[in-house]
């Protein structure tokens, strides 16, 4: 080989991010905004969706809100009576589910490593729930069915595993742990006096 220097091989996997080694002042990176912005759209998508079965709706409105729940083959005909609860119990349930989306939204906004956790298991979920009905009922997945709700679930699972998220929602536990070893120690050292 002559005197040429080639490039070093890349890794194949990366190594876990250090959470001490992010910097707290850290700026919010695109990808948490970005995140909390579709869990947010994913809250008042099934608001709208709630809404549809709940009150007699416009058809133009049902067909939006049928597009919002990923079943946009027809115009939205389910009510609250066919699913055999009544309409205060069900606008209850999905205003707890929505409040929940509303504030895991927040929560990734402002850093919330444990929020965002569990949103990217919810959408992991979610996408699987749409592989299995495509794989084993035959379900279609269209643009007028599951194909956006598919794609809102793998966008924030994107956004919200990057390295930056990772990072940002991080930021702060290098300290935090710190902090609570040093009151164990005095803990122990009280008790042992």
């Amino acid at each position: 080989m002559s005197g040429e220097r080639l490039p070093e091989k890349r890794a194949a996997f990366e190594p876990p991010l250090d959470p001490t080694a992010a910097d707290p002042a850290m700026r919010r990176p695109v990808s948490i905004v970005t995140g909390s912005v579709l869990v947010l759209l994913r809250a008042a998508a099934g608001a709208l969706w709630a809404a549809g079965v709940a009150f007699s709706l416009p058809p133009w409105l049902r067909e939006i809100a049928g597009a919002a729940s990923g079943n946009a083959d027809e115009p939205l005909d389910l009510s609250v009576s066919d699913l055999g609860v009544g309409t205060a119990a069900f606008l209850g349930v999905v205003a707890v589910i929505c409040a929940v989306q509303v504030v895991f939204g927040i929560r990734i906004f402002f850093g919330g490593n444990l929020a965002r956790v569990l949103v990217m298991v919810i959408s992991v979920a979610s996408i699987s729930a749409s592989f299995v009905g495509w794989w084993e009922y035959g379900q279609v997945i269209t643009v007028r069915t599951t194909l956006i709700t598919l794609s809102l679930d793998i966008l924030v699972l994107l956004a919200l595993s990057s390295r930056d998220s990772a990072a940002y929602a991080r930021r702060r536990e290098g300290r935090r742990g710190r902090g609570r070893r040093r009151r164990s120690r005095r803990g122990d050292a009280a008790g042992a006096a």
